[in-house]
């Protein structure tokens, strides 16, 4: 007899798109949780020109407020609030009465977390254990995988893509130098990178010092002609 995870492995192995996943996959992940709500997103597709949602997704996504963000994002690994905080703390984090219990785990694409899945919990129903991380952990692999591979050739088709190449910024640097030439603010980056607003604004000045440049568009503008200059 095939397991709940099995049959959950096979549907995201068949997704063949992002609402695929969510119309197929999250339903079968909300029911092995036995969750009151669940959700896949991914960074990239956020809606954050709506400045209500901005303001929620700072609270939510900030590593410096939001214990449960914070531990994904120094471990790349499932977590639930208890493992991070206490039931007092979380409830003035997160007062949802819906959200009493919440377990997040990471999607990774080439080390960086592109999105996350979450499953939540009512108060009158049990906290997440570590069996439930053990399985999310396995659910975060395949999905990992699907976003590396069927997600990467479904956003690349008719998208715009920036990818520079310089020893004169570091990685982190060049990845914010890429999202800059998309346009995205700098409020979008440290949602995007899991990063304050601040750190982005002090890594731009740093890197227009290295490039000798004093605009956005100068940078890139000479990380553009890098890039076709590289092999």
């Amino acid at each position: 007899m095939t397991s709940s995870l099995g049959l959950l492995f096979e549907a995201i192995k068949q997704a063949h798109s992002e609402h695929e996943l969510r119309s197929q996959v999250v339903p079968k992940i909300s029911q092995h949780f036995a969750a009151k709500r669940c959700s896949i997103f991914f960074f990239d597709q956020l809606p954050l020109t709506n400045p209500n949602l901005q303001k929620i997704l700072k609270i939510a996504l900030s590593i410096e407020h939001n214990p449960v963000a914070r531990y994904l994002v120094e471990r790349h690994a499932p977590v639930h609030e208890a493992l991070v905080t206490t039931p007092k703390a979380w409830q003035l984090i997160c007062p949802r009465p819906d959200h009493w219990h919440v377990m997040a785990g990471p999607i990774i694409n080439l080390a960086r977390i592109v999105g996350v899945v979450g499953c939540t919990r009512e108060k009158s129903m049990p906290a997440f254990d570590n069996q439930n991380l053990i399985d999310l952990s396995a659910i975060c692999l395949h999905l990992s995988v699907w976003a590396a591979t069927v997600r990467s050739q479904t956003v690349s088709v008719g998208t715009q893509h920036f990818s520079f190449r310089t020893n004169r910024l570091t990685p982190r640097e060049l990845q914010i130098a890429e999202l800059v030439a998309l346009g995205r603010t700098n409020a979008e980056i440290g949602i995007e990178l899991w990063i304050t607003e601040n750190s982005v604004k002090q890594a731009l000045k740093r890197m227009f010092r290295k490039l000798k440049v004093s605009s956005r568009a100068q940078m890139v503008a000479q990380l553009s002609a890098t890039r076709h200059d590289s092999p």
